[in-house]
């Protein structure tokens, strides 16, 4: 039984990872809150990724695998940005999770291999319009993911999940009626929005044994949008 550590968990896409490995792992949660943890197995640990370090002391000395999952969705023009936003964009997404790496590397690199999962976005590699903060940060996620397997490797696996919108709270303005679920389900070449499902069940497998030999790629988990060109 591994031991799998969620830096956020109480709801979305993090919520849905505590739920595929619960029972085949032991997993533990650092988030704001416990809310919708309580009939989970699971050890919650509070934790605010901008203001707090992580305690160490209440989790165990050998982690076999690292999701972090706080993030952003902030979309406006860039003429209206300010340097501000850039930088808290790059603070929840890029360097709060470096801070969580170094905590617990003496931990991960202690089990025999271990994984760390991150997530980006479907536009740090898509031109897309009023992303330039958020895809800035993912960028720097998917760049410092690379230079870390190849740092780590063997021992670390370090591999990134590029979503498109996907249905969660973080996501919720955009996705708040049918009318815009249904517009961006057809942006995408399968025709739906991604759930969190998707992408819990590619965390799983990165997370497995049977991700044993893949280490510093970037997998779009993204309904095609990224790769595939589709008529109507």
């Amino acid at each position: 039984m591994k031991n799998i550590l969620l830096i956020g968990g109480s709801y979305g896409i993090g919520l849905a990872i505590a739920k595929e490995l619960q029972y085949e792992n032991k997993v533990f949660i650092a988030s704001r809150t416990n809310e919708n943890l309580t009939d989970l197995h699971i050890t919650h640990i509070p934790f605010n990724a901008l203001n707090d370090t992580l305690d160490t002391s209440q989790l165990p000395e050998v982690i076999d695998g690292l999701v972090y999952c706080p993030g952003s969705i902030n979309l406006r023009p860039f003429r209206g940005l300010k340097p501000e936003s850039f930088e808290a964009d790059m603070q929840i997404n890029f360097i709060s999770l470096v801070k969580v790496i170094q905590t617990v590397l003496p931990n991960l690199t202690a089990s025999n291999q271990s994984s760390i999962v991150l997530f980006s976005s479907v536009a740090a590699s898509m031109g897309m319009p009023f992303h330039t903060s958020v895809a800035a940060a993912k960028g720097a996620i998917e760049g410092f993911a690379k230079a870390l397997a190849a740092e780590y490797a063997p021992k670390i696996r370090v591999n990134v999940i590029a979503p498109s919108l996907t249905d969660t709270p973080l996501a919720d303005k955009f996705l708040n009626n049918d009318v815009k679920k249904e517009k961006s389900a057809e942006r995408h070449p399968l025709k739906r929005v991604g759930t969190s499902d998707d992408m819990a069940q590619m965390a799983s497998f990165l997370l497995s044994e049977k991700n044993s030999w893949i280490s510093g790629q970037i997998f779009h988990v993204d309904g095609g949008m990224s790769t595939l060109l589709v008529n109507g």
